[in-house]
């Protein structure tokens, strides 16, 4: 992993309700250095990440200038973390090809 940072899990309640790790500026300086070579559109950025022994496959995607980091609900119950709790990420940004835009690939 080529990113290591911690962040609170928090909630989105939209239609479908969520929970999401904001990155750290000095993290989307990483994410931003990698962009270019790995998005496939629509500013989302795919990732290879880690919590705790889970590690699987998703896109950050853009907010406020910075970038958030959906946080599935296998993984959280996988790893015991719930609303509010401060989590421990390692985060690489996958290059295009790597990983499907589709969204294939392995879940962990």
């Amino acid at each position: 992993m080529d990113l290591a940072f911690s962040a609170e899990l928090w909630e989105w309640r939209g239609p479908a309700p969520f929970y999401w790790l904001t990155v750290p500026e000095d993290g989307c300086e990483y994410v931003r250095a990698e962009a270019a070579e790995a998005s496939y559109g629509w500013g989302a950025i795919p990732v290879r990440v880690r919590i705790g022994a889970t590690e699987w496959e998703t896109s950050l995607l853009p907010r406020d200038g910075g970038y958030v980091l959906p946080v599935k609900d296998a993984v959280r119950k996988a790893e015991g973390v719930g609303l509010g709790d401060v989590v421990e990420i390692g985060m690489t940004v996958a290059p295009r090809g790597g990983r499907a835009a589709n969204g294939t690939g392995p879940t962990f």
